[in-house]
């Protein structure tokens, strides 16, 4: 048993420097845009199909991304939808003004609660409100 988790190391030994940036935690706001930019193209190859070969990379990366946002951004107790109709409210928007994240009936099942918001979406509204991404999570 030792020996094949010896040659397992070997292994990851070897392709560890060209991945190591992908599977870190990121240290810094760099690292976090370059993981968050990366699980975003992730999330567009893979979509909703749990049976794609990178599922589980999606999976590995979000908790790589949530343990950077829990150490840099603080913990905002509050509601993704109610901090989106504010922000809308704020800067007098319509649903059809956020065309980022959708159609008008997408945002509209969104602030309805139908349905959620994905990464890509949360990244463009953060972006564009110039907030912390956690308030839409």
């Amino acid at each position: 048993m030792e020996e094949i988790i010896n040659t397992q190391l070997k292994k990851i030994a070897n392709v560890w420097p060209n991945i190591q940036n992908v599977f870190s935690v990121p240290h810094n706001e760099k690292d976090y845009n370059n993981l968050v930019n990366f699980l975003d193209t992730l999330i567009d190859e893979v979509g909703n199909n749990e049976a794609h070969p990178l599922s589980s990379l999606m999976e590995t990366l979000g908790s790589l991304i949530e343990a950077y946002e829990s150490q840099n951004y603080p913990d905002i107790g509050g509601d993704p939808i109610n901090a989106l109709k504010t922000l809308m409210e704020e800067h007098r928007l319509k649903q059809s003004d956020l065309p980022e994240i959708g159609s008008q009936g997408v945002v509209s099942e969104i602030i309805s609660g139908k349905r959620q918001l994905n990464v890509r979406q949360v990244k463009l509204l953060s972006e564009r409100f110039k907030v912390s991404p956690a308030v839409f999570v």
